[in-house]
């Protein structure tokens, strides 16, 4: 079992999106999982073996408890009741407390699809009657990763990853066959001759400025956020 769950579409997705909030809470004690819901197959770079094998680097990067492939095809996602079922097996499984999920719109239909599909089963998981392997779970809370995004959303809040950042990184290159030598990469878009190392740290300091910290990561939630100390609320407003 884990207490924080990253559900995406593919190996190097929570790296990229999560990898500094997935580390901090595992330097923090909390066990820490990733669901990818396919193994990559259908990618440019790489093949399906030597993916599960960067994966398996980074996972030791991230300290994770536990890594799994939902074995769901690549480039292909599809939110079927077939989906959500073997997703909702793997919550079951897992009983994650919280779950972080790809942001709700993106430049891959696999990141679309993963996000939606991976809500609907969290709620599935936690109905009694439904078709699925072992006994009912809902995660309490579900967190959607802002990185990289382009929309004008404003994230809920921003996990200040400063000490994190450096594996974090380290954890992203583990996957050589993806990211070694570019510049841009997915939803990463470049900017002139910078490396993609310097466009990962562009971004995050952005977002850690917004929380007066070198590094952060973003993540916004539906639901809104119950404060109950205003005096101990943090970064300063002027």
């Amino acid at each position: 079992m884990v207490d924080l769950l990253a559900i995406v579409a593919h190996p190097d997705d929570a790296e990229l999106i999560c990898g500094g909030t997935l580390i901090r809470a595992a330097d923090q004690g909390y066990r820490t999982g990733v669901l990818d819901l396919t193994a990559g197959e259908s990618g440019t770079w790489g093949d399906a073996e030597r993916r599960r094998a960067e994966a398996e680097a980074a996972s030791r990067i991230l300290g994770l408890t536990e890594r799994r492939c939902a074995g769901l095809p690549d480039g292909a996602l599809e939110n079927t009741p077939e989906a959500r079922w073997i997703v909702a097996r793997h919550i079951r499984e897992l009983r994650p407390r919280v779950v972080i999920l790809q942001a709700p719109e993106g430049r891959h239909p696999d990141h679309r699809v993963a996000s939606q599909l991976a809500y609907d089963a969290c709620f599935l998981a936690g109905l009694r009657r439904a078709p699925i392997e072992g006994e009912p779970h809902r995660p309490q809370k579900v967190l959607y990763a802002l990185a990289y995004r382009e929309e004008t959303l404003k994230p809920t809040f921003v996990v200040d990853i400063t000490d994190q950042m450096e594996r974090k990184l380290q954890a992203i290159f583990a996957y050589a066959s993806q990211f070694e030598g570019k510049t841009a990469m997915g939803e990463v878009f470049g900017g002139g001759d910078r490396s993609l190392r310097d466009q990962l740290l562009i971004h995050a300091a952005h977002y850690g400025s917004l929380i007066r910290r070198p590094y952060g990561e973003p993540f916004w939630t539906r639901e809104t956020m119950r404060v109950d100390d205003v005096m101990t609320l943090a970064v300063n407003s002027i």
